[in-house]
């Protein structure tokens, strides 16, 4: 699996360079993360990069279990004073291969996600690594909507992505490009019109 830290970090590099020309008025734009900016995302991304599975529980804990605490307190903590500071702090932990207690392909599920968050408002596109985002749509059809994945929304139903060939589950067919899936599956509607097929109004009434 040790094979997973070359993606992780082609993307954070990726996304360092496409935030390095962004004017800086720009990071206040709303992502497609509910109630974050592109700030936020970013400054979540070096917490994220720095989280150990020790420090990860240990800041849970002091959350009192609360996942949204938890994130929030964690961009409070690594957002620098502009973007010029969050966006060398992202140079820092770029190649960071720390994890919390998660199965080791959630990295790309973060990189891959949250990097669209941040590109689809800006008008930033990226054609990321096929292998990059199934293995984060795999992570994510098995985790519940709980923990940020998208179980719930795809029991039932087969996901068929169009670019990849990749099929998974039984049921009403819902078709879209790996990147789609993947982004619905997370929680984000703004992929939901790029569904089609037998189940997809199934799976956009689930969210």
């Amino acid at each position: 699996m040790n094979d997973v830290w070359k993606l992780v970090h082609a993307e954070r590099r990726a996304l360092i360079a496409d935030l390095a020309g962004l004017p800086p008025r720009r990071w206040a734009e709303p992502s497609l993360c509910e109630g974050w900016t592109v700030h936020d995302v970013a400054a979540h991304l070096v917490d994220s990069a720095r989280a150990t599975r020790l420090g990860f529980l240990a800041d849970l804990l002091r959350a009192r279990m609360d996942f949204h605490r938890l994130n929030e307190r964690g961009i409070a903590r690594e957002r620098g004073d502009g973007p010029a500071d969050t966006l060398a702090r992202l140079r820092e932990v770029a190649s960071r291969t720390t994890t919390p207690p998660a199965p080791l392909d959630t990295r790309l599920v973060e990189e891959v996600v949250h990097g669209e968050d941040v590109r689809r408002p800006l008008g930033i596109t990226r054609a990321y690594p096929t292998e990059a985002v199934v293995r984060a749509l795999r992570v994510q059809v098995r985790t519940p909507v709980a923990y940020g994945g998208g179980k719930e929304r795809a029991a039932g139903l087969r996901l068929d992505a169009s670019d990849s060939g990749v099929d998974i589950g039984d049921g009403p067919v819902v078709t879209g490009s790996t990147l789609d899936l993947l982004l619905a599956l997370s929680g984000r509607r703004t992929a939901l019109d790029g569904l089609h097929g037998p189940g997809a109004d199934t799976f956009r009434s689930r969210d």
